[in-house]
């Protein structure tokens, strides 16, 4: 099972803590045992000194006995009440006295101190089933031997490991009720941005915002998914607008196909033939209007998908896109002249769609032109900008349709009685918008319209 963010996250927060107290609880507890083996070595060596020097093992325990005694809080006094046994050894490791308590077990290691083959023998015994820290050192006729009950140490020892535990389990449950309240706090904002994204989604509201406080990143991520939506919103009501103005504009050429469809179908009905001149004008009618809506449903699906187009980008030079454009819109519109002036201009495009673009520019020009007119496309550098320059002979635009004329369906007045959907300049706007670029309209040195591509050159 997937843990949620607030519980990974406490989970996280717990564990590092746990880590931290945990290993500063084990240092302390490594580092107390140190001291207080430290200190009951010293005191055992320092026993031991005062037995070498002393003339029997009951002289030694006698000056010894001067000391405080151990704490005796854990039950009734033993034989040795300070904890303490002295016994001697002659060199052969025998035993010669012993006060305090029972007799020590003599090790070999004992042996070899009496005998003078090392100079003092430390280790641990059992003396009557009780573990006991024995320090043998040589003396003139033997060895002394000192133990000191090491019982008391390991169970101070092991009473703090026991609290040091419970102090470190207790903070490991603290840190998890903290670390729960730290992510719960953390990520109430990104609930809420939760919540708000999920009411969006649900109501398909797309203007009702999400509320962003502060400048942290969940700011930001409110920030972002605000003008997500302010896209999305964008974006649907530009296909809202754009389905509402095809609708539009597939109208009129249905409503004369039908029309015509019925005139031929009803004449085909009666039983009576439409004069030949009557029948060539409607075929050659359905024949325009549905070259009409084939352009226009061409059109509408650039626009729709011109987004998304799958050409990858190349660095080409604009000649190479603007020229073959020039030779295909010959072909399409013979009655006008094209010529074409070409400086370097090098940009990284989409060259079919960029070409199309090119064409549709052409193909305007071609439109407002009057036969015999020429239709001139230069390409120039200016600025860290390649312009495509397309002029025309013709009445040139209006100031006050200039504001309009790459627009969706836009059609001047003087344009009404002309061929086109109005959606030819619209692509080439949406087209250098994806290359980076913009257009322009002026007026051409002919009088004509000029109407420009704008795109940043390859540095």
């Amino acid at each position: 099972m997937r843990l949620s963010l607030r519980s990974r996250l406490t989970v996280l927060a717990v564990g590092a803590v746990a880590v931290a107290v945990l290993g500063v609880a084990l240092t302390s507890w490594l580092l107390v045992r140190g001291k207080l083996n430290r200190d009951f070595d010293d005191r055992l060596q320092s026993a031991a000194k005062v037995a070498v020097a002393a003339r029997s093992p009951e002289a030694a325990l006698g000056f010894l006995s001067t000391t405080p005694a151990r704490d005796e809080r854990r039950g009734p006094p033993r034989r040795d009440p300070y904890g303490v046994i002295v016994q001697f050894l002659d060199a052969d490791g025998r035993v010669t006295g012993t006060a305090g308590g029972p007799a020590i077990p003599v090790t070999g290691r004992a042996m070899q101190a009496a005998a003078g083959v090392v100079p003092r023998a430390p280790e641990e015994v059992l003396v009557n089933d009780e573990r006991y820290r024995v320090l043998t050192l040589p003396r003139a006729d033997g060895a002394a031997q000192v133990a000191l009950d090491a019982e008391d140490i390991e169970r101070t020892l092991a009473e703090l490991g026991a609290w040091h535990g419970l102090v470190g389990l207790i903070g490991v449950a603290l840190a998890a009720v903290v670390g729960w309240l730290v992510a719960r706090t953390a990520l109430r904002p990104v609930d809420e941005l939760t919540a708000a994204a999920e009411d969006v989604a649900r109501t398909q509201d797309l203007s009702a915002g999400i509320a962003v406080r502060g400048t942290d990143e969940i700011a930001r991520l409110g920030g972002a998914l605000n003008a997500m939506l302010a896209a999305l919103a964008s974006s649907r009501e530009a296909q809202r607008r754009l389905v509402q103005d095809a609708g539009h504009e597939l109208r009129t050429p249905l409503t004369s196909l039908r029309n015509n469809v019925e005139l031929l179908v009803h004449a085909a009905g009666n039983a009576r033939d439409l004069p030949e001149e009557d029948r060539t004008r409607l075929l050659a009618d359905l024949r325009s209007q549905a070259e009409e809506l084939t352009t226009l449903i061409g059109e509408l699906v650039e626009l729709s998908t011109g987004d998304r187009s799958p050409e990858a980008e190349e660095v080409v030079d604009l000649a190479d896109v603007v020229g073959p454009a020039v030779e295909r819109a010959r072909a399409r519109a013979p009655r006008v002249r094209y010529t074409a002036q070409f400086e370097p201009a090098v940009v990284r495009a989409r060259p079919v769609s960029l070409e199309r673009a090119v064409l549709n520019l052409l193909d305007n020009a071609a439109k407002w032109s009057p036969d015999g007119a020429t239709v001139t496309a230069r390409v120039t550098a200016v600025d860290g900008w390649a312009r495509v320059d397309v002029d025309d002979e013709g009445p040139g635009i209006a100031e006050q349709d200039r504001p309009h004329v790459f627009e969706r369906f836009y059609r001047a007045e003087a344009a009404r009685a002309l061929p086109g959907s109005g959606l030819g300049l619209a692509i080439v706007a949406q087209v250098a918008a994806q290359h980076g670029g913009g257009t322009d309209v002026g007026t051409a040195p002919t009088g004509g319209a000029r109407v420009s591509i704008l795109l940043p050159l390859v540095s």
